[in-house]
């Protein structure tokens, strides 16, 4: 008898030690995924929600033409936007790459053949990168650090890849659409729906755009915001 309780107590001291290592390899795993979690690299998609700042981002790799209707617009109406540029349609648009500063505007990087970067190797991912920034900063002296993956696609190499080479990943808050959908009122209406601190409103350079960018502006300042760009708003 004494010998079965011995054996009964050796293997409750078992399973009580086998649960108390259980719950303390649970607990360590949960500290290093919310640490991992903590430091992971994440897109931005909106700017510092405590101050009154909305952003205009403009992804440009087509509609030259639509151009000079959207500055004269941001000049008038005194605002400022962040213009994301494709490599491949800066390397033949040197001057308004130089007139958005010029006129007080930010440029960031937008790739350079305007590729998915899910799809896309590691080192295809950096090259669409790098090598646009390089020929930013041939053009006009100064280091990019807003990278705007075109389509919106990215995965966690891609983030890594853009924090490597001094990028933050900028994603946006509202989506006009408007390489879609030609029409300047539910243009209007997608950019000022819910309007919020910190906004990231992203737009191309297309007809019914610069038709609805005055329209745009006027409801942002009439709201108290003031309209700047991404570095600015966040």
């Amino acid at each position: 008898m004494n010998k079965e309780k011995l054996f009964k107590n050796v293997i409750a001291n078992i399973c009580i030690v086998l649960v108390l290592l259980f719950v303390s390899l649970v607990a360590f795993n949960n500290q290093v995924v919310q640490v991992f979690s903590a430091n992971k690299l994440k897109a931005i998609y909106n700017g510092d929600t405590t101050k009154n700042n909305v952003a205009i981002m403009i992804n440009v790799y087509w509609g030259t033409e639509y151009l000079d209707s959207m500055l004269k617009t941001l000049k008038e109406k005194n605002a400022k936007a962040t213009f994301f540029v494709g490599g491949m349609w800066a390397s033949e648009n040197e001057d308004y790459i130089k007139r958005f500063l010029e006129e007080g505007h930010e440029i960031g990087n937008h790739g350079y053949f305007h590729k998915d970067h899910t799809q896309i190797s590691m080192e295809r991912n950096e090259e669409e990168i790098y090598i646009t920034h390089k020929l930013i900063k041939s053009i006009t002296g100064i280091d990019m650090n807003l990278f705007a993956p075109p389509s919106g696609a990215y995965n966690d190499v891609t983030l890594e890849i853009a924090h490597k080479l001094g990028y933050k990943t900028i994603m946006w808050t509202k989506d006009t659409i408007d390489w879609r959908d030609k029409d300047t009122q539910l243009i209007y209406n997608r950019a000022t729906k819910n309007p919020k601190n910190g906004d990231f409103i992203l737009m191309h350079p297309t007809e019914c755009t610069a038709k609805a960018l005055p329209s745009i502006i006027d409801f942002y300042k009439n709201q108290g915001f003031n309209l700047t760009n991404v570095s600015e708003a966040l």
